[in-house]
Order: structure tokens, then sequence, then C-alpha cells
């Protein structure tokens, strides 16, 4: 049981965001793939996907999120471009992708419904 909890931890694959700088995605404990939030930044969670949206909480710097869904939403410019891609982060939280570092400036997981 433990290789397997070892095994489930480890990187999953690079690519290459749109700077040119490689994106890794790490599988937790679960084995949900796990993303980092932009260095030096504190991210806004909101009840939905817009900044016009409550504040639920605040995720600390290195933070790291599974993203379950992505939706769109208001257009937010971020360390990593301008987007209206919401990512659904648990139940009613999201965060705007252009602080999550999924290295695509594209949809990555499933649409919300």
């Amino acid at each position: 049981m433990a290789v397997e909890r070892l095994e489930s931890m480890e990187s999953v694959p690079s690519t290459k965001s749109h700077d040119g700088e490689a994106a890794t995605a790490d599988a937790d404990v679960a084995g949900l793939v796990t993303y980092p939030i932009a260095p030096g930044s504190a991210l806004n969670v909101r009840s939905g996907p817009g900044t016009g949206y409550r504040v639920v909480r605040v995720l600390p710097e290195g933070s790291r999120v599974s993203i379950f869904c992505q939706t769109p939403g208001g257009s937010v410019s971020g360390p990593y471009g301008t987007t209206s891609i919401w990512d659904n982060i648990s139940n009613g939280e999201y965060v705007s992708d252009a602080y999550v570092k999924t290295g695509s400036d594209g949809y990555i997981a499933p649409r919300c419904s």
C-alpha cells in the first residue's frame, strides 16, 4: 500500500506554458492533479466565476490547487495572461486561471455543468 501512495505522488509529465517555461502538475496522495498558484501571490477564492462574486477564503502564497472543472466567467489579467477561464477548486469555490500555472492558455479540465 505504501508503494502505491508514493507512486501517486510522482509528477505528471511537464508541458510547455505560453511563456515557454515548463509547467509541472503533481499528483497528491489522493491521486488528484494539483497546479501551483502564481509565486508571490495570495489568491482570492470566490463563490462564483468572476470578481463580482464574494471572496470565500484566500489561498496563501505557495498553494497548489486541484481543478475539478472549468467555466467561462469574468475576464481577469494576471501573471499567466488575461483569461475568462475560471477553475472550480471545490464545491462553490473558483479561482481565476490567470493565477494558476496549468501550462495552457485553454481549458485543461472538463467544463463545469
